[in-house]
This record gives C-alpha cells, sequence and structure tokens, in this order.
C-alpha cells in the first residue's frame, strides 16, 4: 500500500472534512466550513495516498493555551491501517504544548486515554421535531443589537478561552440567527440558531437560568422549520429538563476529555454546545 502523506488543508478545502463528517451522520451545518476556518486556518489536515483523501483530522489552535481537536476520520475502508494513528499524531503534534479538548465518540475514550486525554464530562444531542412558537418572547432582541464586547465576555465564562473571531463570525454569519436576553441590563442569555445538512442546531446557548435559556429557544425556534438538535453537558441537569420539555429525545452522546486542566467553567450556564467540532 502506498504511503500516507499528511499535508495541511487550505481554508477553500476544508468543505472536505465538513462533507465526511456528513457521510458520517455528524450533520454539520451549510456555512460550518467557513466559520471553522477562523481560528487556526492551519488547523486542518488530510491524509491523502495516491492523491486521494484517506483520512482528516482537525485541531483547531485558538491561542498559545488551548487547543480543540475533531473530524478524526478515516476512510471506511482503510480503518484498522493505522492511516488514522499517524494524522492524529500530527494533530497533536500540532498543538504543541496546548491543552487539547475534544468531543469523541464513547466508544473510543479508552483510546484517547492512551494519549493523553481524561474524560470530563459527556454530552449530549437531542433532537426532534419542535413547533414554532405564534410569537417570541417579547423582551427578547437580535443578538447582533448587543455589543458583542458583552457577549465576548459572557463567552469566556463557558469556554477555556477568548474566542473572539470566531464568535463574531458565528453570530453574523449568513443564516445564522441569534437572539440575547437583558435583564437589568445585564445579558442574562444568548444563543444561536443554524441551518444544517438536516434540520437546525442550536449552540451556543448560554443562560443564567433554565427560564432564560428557554426563552431564548423560542426566539430562535421562529426562525426554524424542521428538526431541531440541542447538545447539552449531561452534568446540566436543567439543560436536559429543558431539552426534554420541548419534546427533543436523546440521538447521540460524545465524551467531552482534555489533555490537561482548564480554567474553571460555568457548565451550569452551558444549555447548548457551539459545535463537537469545534468546542
Amino acid at each position: 500500500m502506498s504511503d500516507l502523506l499528511i499535508r495541511n488543508l487550505r481554508p477553500e478545502e476544508i468543505s472536505l472534512v465538513i462533507d465526511w463528517a456528513a457521510a458520517e451522520g455528524w450533520n454539520p451545518g451549510h456555512c460550518d466550513a467557513a466559520c471553522f476556518a477562523i481560528p487556526d486556518p492551519q488547523g486542518f489536515f488530510v491524509g491523502e495516498i495516491d492523491g486521494k483523501p484517506a483520512a482528516t483530522v482537525s485541531c483547531v489552535n485558538y491561542d498559545d493555551r488551548f487547543a480543540f481537536l475533531g473530524f478524526y476520520i478515516v476512510r471506511a475502508d482503510l480503518r484498522g491501517s493505522g492511516h488514522g494513528l499517524r494524522i492524529w499524531n500530527g494533530a497533536i503534534a500540532h498543538a504543541g504544548s496546548r491543552v487539547i479538548g475534544l468531543d469523541g465518540v464513547v466508544a473510543q475514550q479508552d483510546n484517547y486515554r492512551k494519549s493523553g486525554f481524561q474524560l470530563a464530562y459527556a454530552n449530549i444531542r437531542y433532537g426532534g421535531v419542535v413547533a414554532a412558537p405564534a410569537s417570541s418572547p417579547a423582551d427578547v432582541v437580535a443578538l447582533d443589537t448587543i455589543p458583542f464586547a458583552l457577549v465576548d465576555a459572557d463567552d469566556t465564562t463557558v469556554f477555556p478561552v477568548r474566542r473572539s473571531a470566531f464568535l463574531r463570525t458565528w453570530i453574523n454569519t449568513p443564516g445564522h440567527v441569534g437572539r440575547a436576553l437583558l435583564r437589568d441590563g445585564k445579558l442574562a442569555a444568548w444563543g444561536v440558531i443554524r441551518p444544517c445538512r438536516t434540520g437546525y442546531k442550536i449552540g451556543p446557548l448560554v443562560a443564567d437560568d433554565r427560564t432564560a435559556a428557554e426563552a431564548i429557544v423560542q426566539a430562535l425556534l421562529a426562525s426554524a422549520d424542521g428538526e431541531v438538535f440541542l447538545d447539552v453537558p449531561a452534568v446540566n441537569r436543567e439543560a436536559i429538563v429543558l431539552a426534554e420539555a420541548l419534546g427533543l429525545k436523546p440521538v447521540f452522546e460524545t465524551a467531552r476529555m482534555y489533555t490537561g486542566a482548564i480554567p474553571p467553567l460555568r457548565i451550569d450556564r452551558v444549555f447548548g454546545v457551539t459545535s463537537f467540532e469545534l468546542g
């Protein structure tokens, strides 16, 4: 068998990993490729054999302290050949000394532990058809009317590092809809919904409590038509209650793992994960 040649994907080629993720049933968003290229354009890799893609992975360096790994896929006919380990090692090397996070399939936890990852908690994807409300809650406003600095600062309570460029792009991408809730002049909840290959995904969804999160969800659902998916940390009981109250059912689960310590985060405020691929 020919050798595996590993190289960086150019930003315009990142759609390859999106298409492979779709083929695996991961249901990416229509505009994910452009958004995902923002934090680290050098963080996407393909392994090729005779010029044809054989394996993919991403390891996005957000800053000099933290990276997130995703899109780890080996072509079905080549699995078990060792190509996956080679491209995995290349991605890990790209992160250098950074702490790395990932959302991996539960069955692969033991393999991830061999690379230094430790389980933090599970994330559960809930999905189903939810009827759009007749109207949005009166006190919810468009997210892009809120000063970005407020949203950016609030995001640091639920994500290990500041990700300003990515977050701004995620909010402002055509087709993405964002909503926010203010209480006494303070940001109490906010979230984004985006169209995906199947239905829509809500994420991030950040809120001080379930009542605030539900108000955002109801406002976001006004722009959705079809299936809706919400990825929630299993350790946030209030988020699970919200998902179940919407009539959503568990459809998938991941293991959120890290290679080292991260700053204390308000996981109790995470009612929807931004993305399993980028954290």
